[in-house]
């Protein structure tokens, strides 16, 4: 983590911020010399040394190069023992199971369009000699830059069909970032969304050597440009090119290869690819598939939304690769999906397994308060029976114990059924969180509704999942067990338990491309890829996460202390908070920056003064007025104050150690934000969860 000065009140400290809707944080503030002294604090001594660079002729487990190849981590038996496959080969069998099936479905204006799996994969043909007769490379990149959509999907097949590299671009990036990304995967082509997306990559367009030629895959050109093509002419490039050059490639690919980069957005230097082989994408889809237990589409189809950015593996892993494991069918939704239309596109669709970051599950809960707020009293108590049935089932069910049923039975029919179907979910039997840490009081808010979130937990270095909670196994706050075939290790565990995460398994990925050193860095001499992230499990085997290991602050008195609990204490005990960032690096005691929960601008994404509905009725019951955060800060509302200071002690009554105990706090103006420069990414991948 970099940080930079950009307040005074702040300098020389080192800082961590805990936030409700990223698991990926960045303080901005000026580089300490003594920061580099908490990078790798005692939990991470020890650590074993990196793998040797693989010798010429032989693969090794890792490599930087994107043409080169690596040693798959199979084991004896089980699922790690599967026979490895190509994405050629996991594509042709989903269509000979599944050829009739809706693979892919949206809509154009009011007309619902699909392909079926037999069409996906012709169609995704035809774009792949598009590619090559447009002069892609073997092992050049095919940037994508856009919404999620079928020719979103199809251009990334297509790529890893024609012998390239799949490689997803952020649609928040700016024209250099775009550029950095391009140059580094050598684009030899670039798919862009629309006219917005394509004047990012006509700025930068001189600057990139290998580039030869745009695709625009929504709207009409505004200009005529050479080697700029519609979608609908790119796709009759290659409409009558003949098979043999692309079966050639095919037939040459093999699952220890590279076929897609993913580009974690890190706060630090510049963006890492993330190499993933064949192999790390169809064996985790496999693996992934069986734990969560999805249906063939032989026997009942599963039904997703597509929505959340594809860049991320996350979505590619969940939308792209495991649905068609399963031959299941993926809905697009609107651009618009988190400004609104999402729930939309969830009550048409209806989806039968359904993956939300918790900012998502978070609105959902601030809408259905607001809206419950407003009914009859009569409405409201019966709301509060249900839910307090639901929760206590559902805990009870967790536990595996018996369940009374005739009062869960009844709160199911009256209210948990039409809940439901308010929010297009009354289909869906997998609800799924990730990509951030989600807060308790969310996961025990849908639960109580009978509404079990299922949290994920994993990095784009590990193909997405590597533990994932299920119905027959899952605690609140933990991230579940892996999946099969893959093994956790917590390197150097303190007196508590709590160690580095490491994963093994085959979702393990490559390396990162033309970059040796940070290759070394993520993987021990074993071969087992370090997280970065402290962890422990229980007793049972779960996984609970409990912080970073760059996070720890180390005080004046020369304490360790993770800032994590601490942060997620403060905002459960006082629900008004919504990011609590803990200060003490080289210093006497503890303090606390806290923000309040605001609405967020949903063009700019900027916080604004405005409190969100629930903040409002949270200070109605504290005998607070306030309807804006400006109302609050600066000790202008002291009901609130002596809340947020009870709430605290509350915290510090729970301190193992005097040194862990807040003694100082304020609240800020404003949230924190990406555009304000206090939210970032890991610098050290994109975690999954």
């Amino acid at each position: 983590m970099e940080i930079k000065e950009e307040s005074r009140q702040a300098e020389s400290l080192a800082l961590h911020v805990s936030c409700n809707n990223r698991s990926v944080i960045e303080i901005s503030r000026q580089p300490f010399a003594y920061f580099s002294e908490c990078l790798f604090p005692p939990v991470n001594a020890k650590r074993p040394n990196s793998l040797p660079v693989p010798t010429a002729g032989e693969p090794g487990l890792w490599t930087s190069q994107s043409d080169g190849e690596v040693k798959l981590r199979m084991g004896d038996s089980g699922l790690a023992a599967e026979t490895p496959l190509t994405v050629y080969q996991m594509f042709t069998s989903a269509v000979e199971r599944f050829g009739d099936y809706t693979a892919l479905s949206w809509k154009e204006g009011e007309q619902q369009k699909s392909l079926n799996y037999r069409e996906y994969y012709q169609t995704c043909r035809t774009a792949a000699k598009s590619f090559l007769k447009l002069g892609l490379q073997r092992y050049h990149g095919v940037g994508i830059l856009g919404f999620n959509s079928a020719e979103w999907f199809i251009s990334d097949i297509a790529a890893i069909l024609a012998g390239g590299l799949a490689v997803g671009i952020y649609t928040t990036n700016s024209p250099d970032a775009c550029q950095y990304v391009a140059e580094n995967c050598k684009a030899n082509i670039i798919v862009v969304e629309n006219h917005k997306q394509l004047q990012k990559i006509l700025q930068v367009e001189d600057k990139l050597p290998h580039l030869k030629a745009i695709i625009q895959y929504k709207d009409a050109l505004k200009e005529k440009r050479p080697n700029l093509y519609t979608w609908a002419e790119f796709m009759e490039l290659g409409r009558d090119e003949p098979d043999a050059p692309l079966d050639a490639i095919i037939s040459s690919q093999k699952p220890t290869q590279c076929c897609t980069l993913i580009y974690t957005s890190g706060t630090t230097g510049q963006p890492k690819g993330v190499m993933l082989s064949h192999d790390n994408i169809t064996w985790t889809a496999l693996s992934t598939s069986r734990h969560v237990r999805l249906t063939d589409a032989t026997r009942a189809q599963e039904v997703v939304v597509s929505y959340l950015p594809l860049s991320h593996i996350a979505a590619q892993m969940v939308d792209i690769w495991v649905t068609m494991k399963v031959g299941g069918a993926t809905y697009f939704a609107q651009p618009d999906a988190l400004k609104g239309s999402l729930v939309n596109t969830l009550k048409e669709v209806r989806p039968t397994a359904f993956m939300g970051v918790p900012r998502v599950w978070e609105k959902m809960q601030e809408k259905m308060k607001s809206v419950g707020a407003k009914s009859s009293t009569v409405r409201r108590k019966l709301a509060a029976w249900a839910k307090d049935v639901g929760l206590q089932t559902n805990l009870t069910k967790m536990n595996h114990s018996k369940i009374p049923t005739d009062c869960y039975q009844l709160a199911k029919k009256i209210v948990f059924k039409k809940v439901r179907k308010a929010l297009g979910l009354d289909r869906c039997n997998k609800c799924y969180t990730g990509a951030a840490p989600i807060t308790k009081d969310t996961l025990e808010f849908f639960l109580s509704l009978d509404i079990p979130l299922y949290e994920l937990y994993g990095m784009s270095e590990s193909t997405g999942p590597h533990t994932i909670s299920a119905s027959d196994a899952f605690r609140l706050t933990s991230c579940g067990k892996e999946i099969p075939g893959c093994k956790t290790k917590l390197h150097n565990p303190d007196e508590e338990g709590n160690g580095e995460i490491c994963f093994w398994g085959r979702h393990v990925f490559m390396g990162y491309l033309n970059m040796v050193d940070k290759t070394e860095e993520a993987l021990d001499a074993e071969g087992w890829l370090h997280s970065g992230d402290l962890g422990k499990h229980d007793q049972n085997g779960f996984l609970f996460i409990t912080g970073r290991i760059k996070e720890l602050i180390i005080t004046a008195g020369g304490e360790n202390i993770p800032p994590v609990p601490i942060e997620d204490a403060v905002k459960e005990a006082v629900p008004l908070i919504s990011n609590a960032m803990l200060i003490g690096d080289k210093r006497k005691f503890l303090s606390m920056l806290l923000t309040i929960k605001c609405q967020v601008n949903a063009e700019s994404g900027d916080p604004e003064d405005e409190l969100t509905p629930e903040a409002v009725e949270l200070c109605r019951k504290l005998g607070s007025n306030a309807t804006r955060v400006s109302e609050i800060t600066g000790s202008r509302d002291r009901a609130i104050h002596a809340a947020i200071q009870e709430g605290i002690n509350r915290v510090n009554e729970k301190a193992v150690s005097n040194a862990q105990r807040i003694q100082k706090w304020i609240i800020l103006d404003r949230d924190f934000s990406l555009t304000g420069g206090e939210l970032g990414e890991w610098d050290g991948g994109d975690r999954v969860c």
